[in-house]
């Protein structure tokens, strides 16, 4: 069997070295610096040939993530590793899927032809914006996600007469699923959005009051959506609100409008990382769920079981 190999690029290192450590593994060295105009410079200061090659880069902005992490595949496959791995913790421009208005990019669909032109031969990535996004890559994609990781968190949280809520409609399906492992109540809310990254609450669908909620979404950007919805959930009469989302981009005033907002807490992962989270702000790392998942990918299992197995010790 080929040896395993860990590879970092710079957007999340702290990240591939909790994926390290679980694995009981070490990062290969590499060389990534930038040359004085700032174009990039990457080099495998060892041995990769015939290697299984895991490469753990999130392509959130800025754009030199991404490139960074194309010039890493593009090295691995040409110092003739055996198998490259793409492990993107955060997928980034996975909200631009679908042609919504004239003449706009389909950049989710581009960057996944660039991950595979660039030589990858595998991926791995957690909670999409939209799952139907694995089909945009003509190579496997494995996709996990973070719903064992808060569900356990939220257990010990002992809460009564629970709802889920989704800040919009998008995001109901993984609400659903959330609200389905608690046997708990759903709750829609129906917003407008009049501009980018603008969104208004216009109705809730399901009953708040009296009621602990979880509100639940895949990425919080500038938070607006996320905090009106909470604000909403509260003024409708909901005892308490709790927030949790997979990938705090937390991009603008969204830190400030998260700590303003009727949310007791918001509850993110390790994907993204967090330079200034706030009060309000509880990290979990997922490093253990991508660890797995990596050696279950190297040997062979199944990752989908992964996920069963952990259905069944609730």
């Amino acid at each position: 069997m080929a040896q395993l190999k860990l590879v970092a690029g710079r957007s999340n290192k702290e990240f591939a070295e909790r994926i390290a450590k679980a694995l009981n593994a070490k990062i290969a060295n590499t060389q990534i610096k930038n040359f004085s105009d700032g174009e990039l410079w990457v080099k495998y200061d060892e041995n990769i040939r015939g290697v299984d090659l895991f490469i753990v880069q999130s392509t959130m902005p800025p754009a030199e993530n991404l490139m960074e992490l194309l010039m890493l595949i593009d090295a691995a496959r040409r110092a003739s590793a055996e198998r490259i791995t793409a492990v993107l913790p955060y997928f980034g421009y996975a909200r631009q899927d679908r042609k919504d208005q004239p003449r706009v990019a389909i950049t989710s669909k581009l960057v996944a032809n660039l991950v595979t032109e660039a030589g990858a031969d595998r991926v791995i990535s957690m909670d999409l914006h939209a799952p139907q996004l694995q089909g945009f890559f003509d190579i496997p994609f494995d996709h996990l996600y973070a719903s064992n990781t808060f569900a356990k968190h939220f257990r010990q949280e002992k809460l009564k007469n629970l709802a889920i809520a989704s800040p919009d409609v998008g995001g109901s399906k993984m609400a659903r699923g959330f609200a389905k492992r608690f046997d708990a109540d759903l709750i829609i809310i129906d917003k407008r959005r009049p501009a980018p990254n603008v969104a208004e609450v216009m109705n809730i669908i399901g009953e708040p009051e009296g009621k602990d909620i979880i509100l639940i979404d895949d990425l919080i950007d500038t938070g607006g959506t996320f905090a009106n919805a909470a604000t909403a959930l509260k003024a409708a009469g909901a005892k308490r609100v709790y927030g949790a989302c997979t990938h705090p981009v937390l991009s603008g005033k969204a830190i400030e409008r998260i700590t303003e907002s009727p949310l007791e807490y918001l509850l993110v992962t390790d994907t993204i990382p967090l330079k200034n989270g706030g009060s309000k702000i509880k990290v979990k790392s997922v490093a253990k769920v991508f660890a797995e998942a990596i050696s279950r990918t190297h040997d062979g299992k199944s990752i989908s079981s992964l996920f069963d197995d952990e259905k069944k010790k609730k």
